[in-house]
């Protein structure tokens, strides 16, 4: 916890876990080691949280916190006690810093405010014992210190708001494939209707052949069996039957019988 990179990562993962209990998932409502430049070189936050309609949250995780665990092994009281004011000089100063990074003015949709995550509630705690108005610097700085209790309340409040948006955006998405659904089943009624009115008109014209080859040609054709011509078998023509059903109707206003 002593070697600076050691501590940051240490800082990184719990920042992640947090973001994780609060429901959330990487590359998905979350990234990692985003990187923007600038005119004055590269940014790199150590998460962007993503929002509904493309915001975004920037979260730094880099918190100083070397006079912090020099004070837990501090023998004075003395020591302890100027351990402490340091600790929540270097918190001030880091939110000052990160003021200046205006990360709000880099990042595309994002909130006037960047959150400074602190990984512990007794780091935040001594701070605030040191320095009460941390919270107003930081605020008036924009620049908004989080724990993981407070930081998991904030990010919950922010995945309600993803779902929300989500179901919107699936409500959206059944009305408009609705009325794609009622266009088509549309458009194939019509084609239905039109087919019957089609075997409806094929059915009164074979009625009609059916009709006159009785009448006219049959009627006569029998004759020659008076007149002892040889048939096929011995036996008579046979007669030709008409189509009697007709198709049905489709009927869509009707409803359906239980």
């Amino acid at each position: 916890m002593r070697i600076p990179h050691v501590r940051g990562r240490w800082g990184e993962l719990t920042l992640k876990r947090t973001v994780e209990l609060s429901g959330m998932s990487k590359h998905c409502d979350f990234s990692e080691q985003a990187t923007v430049q600038t005119s004055s070189g590269h940014l790199r936050p150590d998460m962007v949280v993503h929002l509904p309609d493309g915001r975004q949250i920037v979260i730094d995780a880099k918190v100083p916190l070397s006079a912090y665990l020099d004070s837990l092994e501090a023998e004075s009281n003395d020591n302890i006690e100027r351990l402490l004011d340091t600790h929540a000089k270097q918190i001030q100063n880091h939110i000052q810093q990160l003021a200046q990074k205006s990360y709000w003015a880099q990042f595309e949709q994002t909130p006037e405010f960047v959150v400074l995550f602190i990984p512990g509630e007794n780091f935040f705690s001594a701070a605030l014992a040191r320095k009460p108005n941390l919270i107003e610097l930081g605020v008036a700085q924009r620049v908004i210190p989080a724990t993981p209790t407070t930081l998991i309340s904030l990010l919950r409040t922010v995945a309600m708001g993803w779902h929300h948006t989500q179901a919107t955006e699936n409500a959206k998405a059944i009305g408009k494939l609705g009325k794609e659904l009622y266009e088509r089943l549309y458009s194939l009624i019509e084609h239905v209707n039109r087919l019957g009115k089609d075997l409806e008109r094929c059915n009164n014209g074979y009625n009609k052949l059916v009709g006159s080859l009785s009448r006219r040609v049959i009627v006569s054709a029998r004759k020659f069996e008076e007149l002892g011509l040889p048939t096929r078998n011995g036996q008579p023509l046979p007669d030709v039957e008409p189509v009697e059903r007709v198709p049905r109707r489709l009927d869509t206003n009707k409803e359906s019988e239980t």
